[in-house]
């Protein structure tokens, strides 16, 4: 399995204590601001990529020297700097597992563009290979099936999101239970929990993300 790592520019606040720690394993792909930060860790991303507008000319010259294979585009374009990466991540490298970092806090703009980026054809098959992982939080993302889950030993709280209309969704063993739920658009089922160390759930059309979180204050 090909597993990848991004870092976006997003409040490094954010980041878990993983990353925070420099303990995430795996290669790397920066995004932007992201890279320098990658850079200051001592991790050489594999490709660095956007527009690097948030950079000072001394920052990008750094990133320049430091990174061998730089995609630059202009700022005005039609992908998001994470659409970008992850379209190398997923094209190019074929990765199997792509975990995102950094690409919550901040701008609420930027994480809606992030997290809905799913929804796009181009990506929709690639959705279940997709986590965004933060201090609080991890999501990942469902096409229709049957699925168990497995508890995060850190995280207290699931929740279950349909991201457009989602049919006959069932939440079997959570806490709160759905029977066959035909939902017509997007909402939060939230503050669910497990029973025990595993979940099951399952629906027949849609997408559905599902978040395992917990306090972070």
């Amino acid at each position: 399995m090909t597993h990848l790592n991004l870092l976006v520019g997003g409040p490094t606040s954010e980041w878990p204590d993983q990353l925070a720690a420099g303990k995430v394993s795996g290669d790397w792909i920066g995004v932007d601001r992201g890279t320098l930060r990658l850079l200051k860790m001592g991790i050489t991303p594999l490709v660095a990529i956007g527009d690097f507008d948030s950079l000072s000319a001394d920052e990008l010259s750094l990133v320049k020297r430091s990174v061998t294979d730089i995609r630059q585009a202009i700022p005005e374009k039609d992908e998001t700097d994470t659409e970008l990466a992850i379209t190398v991540a997923l094209k190019e490298y074929q990765s199997d597992r792509l975990d995102i970092y950094g690409a919550t806090g901040g701008r609420l703009d930027h994480f809606l563009a992030n997290l809905w980026l799913v929804l796009k054809p181009r990506y929709r098959e690639f959705a279940p290979k997709i986590r965004f992982i933060d201090r609080g939080n991890t999501i990942t993302f469902y096409l229709p099936g049957e699925y168990e889950l497995q508890k995060e030993a850190d995280k207290k709280y699931l929740a279950f999101v349909p991201l457009e209309k989602v049919d006959h969704l069932k939440l079997l063993d959570e806490k709160y239970r759905l029977a066959d739920e035909n939902v017509p658009y997007p909402i939060s089922y939230a503050s669910n929990e497990f029973v025990g160390e595993t979940g099951h759930f399952s629906f027949t059309s849609g997408l559905l993300a599902v978040i395992q979180s917990r306090d972070t204050h």
